[in-house]
């Protein structure tokens, strides 16, 4: 009998899984360019680097449509990442022109109102079952399993700058990679940094990993002129404090800026980076 724990979340084994219910396996960065390589299916359309939303999945000819926030990614490395809407999960990922295998594989477990239990066992027994063919139109995926049960995916749209909410990842010390920085210092919902920028006020307001911020900012050719900050003044832990003057540094300037469907990536003049992801 398939359940679910509350309160908590655990990372489980598709065998773990399996075993509570028999033939089920469960209960969400950047897109390269096109010109970036990457694994392709047989029809010549990339499988790997892109960022899909999973649509519905069908398993013995009833069809479950799926959560908006339902996605998977499948990177070049061969690793495989995504969501139910609900849950995360990640696997093993091989592709091998029109076949793609995913094995490994690891999801969370928890309850969520939102997403229907019947779709997560659906879709973690289809992504798992076995090696699954690729039909590929550029812009929609297929995967079939040898049964003939399907996952339905498109490619997700490129999230607007304006009026969305952009969780950054604070850019680490030198040497060291972006991360995410929330008030209580672990990222997490209590308020982790985020920007969101107002095309007719024509300004970025937000919150830094300790105090809120405003400033101008006007767009431009792929770039945005920042003007001086203004924040407030509450004084948090050193580390905290330290991340805040390093996402400062790109303001009263001007930024690149590129999005790939959910990631927004920010590049100053001396080739500081600083990626944010769309909040769902």
């Amino acid at each position: 009998m398939y359940r679910q724990k509350r309160q908590r979340s655990k990372t489980l084994t598709v065998a773990a899984v399996a075993a509570l219910v028999p033939l089920a396996a469960a209960c969400g960065s950047e897109k390269a360019n096109d010109s970036d390589g990457g694994s392709v299916g047989a029809d010549g359309q990339r499988i790997t680097g892109v960022q899909w939303s999973i649509d519905s999945v069908t398993v013995d000819g009833t069809t479950h449509q799926a959560p908006d926030a339902a996605q998977v990614r499948i990177d070049d490395a061969g690793e495989a990442a995504g969501s139910t809407g609900c849950n995360s999960f990640s696997a093993r990922a091989d592709v091998d022109g029109e076949r793609v295998r995913l094995s490994d594989a690891m999801f969370t477990e928890k309850a969520c109102d939102k997403t229907p239990v019947d779709f997560e066992k659906s879709l973690g027994r289809t992504l798992t079952t076995g090696s699954l063919t690729t039909e590929n139109d550029g812009d929609r995926l297929t995967l079939t399993t040898d049964a003939g049960d399907t996952v339905r995916l498109s490619k997700a749209q490129d999230a607007s700058l304006y009026g969305t909410k952009w969780a950054v990842d604070v850019p680490g010390p030198e040497g060291q990679e972006s991360h995410p920085v929330g008030k209580d210092g672990k990222g997490d919902e209590k308020g982790g940094a985020h920007l969101t920028f107002d095309r007719d006020a024509k300004t970025v307001s937000g919150r830094l990993p300790c105090n809120r911020v405003n400033a101008s900012a006007t767009v431009s050719d792929g770039s945005i002129t920042l003007g001086a900050p203004s924040t407030t003044r509450m004084m948090c832990e050193g580390s905290l404090m330290d991340a805040e003057k390093r996402l400062l540094g790109l303001f009263d300037g001007k930024v690149d800026y590129r999005i790939d469907q959910g990631t927004l990536t920010l590049t100053s003049e001396d080739g500081t980076t600083v990626r944010a992801v769309a909040e769902k």
